[in-house]
């Protein structure tokens, strides 16, 4: 799981966060001059104190639980051996805790916290250099290793970027599977792909519930596949060898145009009667008599 995007991508705002945050300032003055109240009390999600003001709940996770996940991490990092595994195992709960809790209280100072949910999800971040199209590259590079080094037999690309359809077509002719997860309808990847869906599918959980119908239909496949024959002339030479068998033996027969007489009447004898009837006992009798 990849994702490769410039500095640019992690440090752009999207307009909905921007009007998001704006409208979390105007309500913060308006609880400082007592002008609104909040019906429900802020609740610190790391020690279960509650706030009155939105404010003062981030001045508290300020001054106290970041600067305790501060001391936690620089403990980690100046440890070596097996006493950085012991304080990585001691802390691990406490620092998902904060981590979650972060996520809501803090506003992240670059960007809106991309690069720290995508590597949450477990993804692998890249960044790369702010050149026109160098994401698409790495990630088109990195496709093509995973394809050469047979990591994957199936490849999920969320893009709706219209020059990653030679990777896909690359990746159907190496016989792997190809799904596309983006927001227009009829793209051109999901055109060239065995599934897509839209983010919209996703948070319903209709892409979820087909993702068993789709999976069993390329199970399908794939047996079908197995099962149909196909005339191979080498493999037949190798399974049986049967070929060239008569060849060499018919070199070594020698045949004779000269008839002594019996062989027609033999043959007359046999096309006497039509091939469909059968003879019957006195038929048979009589042959052998003669």
């Amino acid at each position: 799981m990849v994702a490769y995007a410039n500095q640019h991508s992690f440090s752009y705002v999207p307009k909905a966060v921007r009007e998001q945050r704006r409208e979390r300032k105007l309500l913060n003055q308006l609880e400082n001059k007592g002008v609104i109240k909040s019906i429900d009390p802020y609740v610190c999600k790391v020690c279960g104190r509650r706030f009155y003001t939105n404010e003062k709940l981030v001045n508290h996770f300020k001054q106290i639980h970041e600067r305790e996940h501060q001391k936690r991490v620089n403990q980690i990092e100046s440890a070596r051996g097996s006493r950085r595994v012991k304080l990585v195992v001691k802390y691990s709960m406490k620092m998902e805790k904060y981590k979650n809790a972060a996520r809501e209280v803090l506003t992240p100072k670059v960007g809106y916290g991309l690069a720290d949910e995508l590597k949450r999800a477990g993804f692998w971040v890249g960044t790369v250099s702010n050149r026109p199209q160098a994401a698409d590259v790495a990630l088109r590079d990195h496709m093509v290793d995973v394809m050469d080094k047979r990591k994957a037999e199936c490849l999920m690309l969320v893009s709706d970027d219209s020059d990653f359809v030679g990777v896909l077509k690359e990746a159907k002719l190496r016989c792997l599977k190809t799904v596309v997860v983006g927001d227009a309808d009829d793209g051109a990847l999901k055109r060239v792909a065995d599934a897509g869906f839209s983010w919209t599918e996703i948070l319903k959980g209709k892409a979820k519930k087909e993702a068993v119908s789709v999976v069993g239909k390329w199970k399908d496949r794939v047996i079908l596949k197995k099962l149909e024959w196909r005339y191979d002339p080498e493999v037949e030479r190798k399974l049986y060898g049967s070929e060239g068998m008569f060849d060499d033996e018919s070199e070594d027969l020698d045949f004779d145009g000269s008839d002594d007489g019996n062989s027609s009447d033999y043959i007359h004898k046999e096309d006497s009667g039509a091939w469909w009837e059968l003879d019957t006992e006195s038929d048979a009798d009589s042959s052998k008599s003669q």
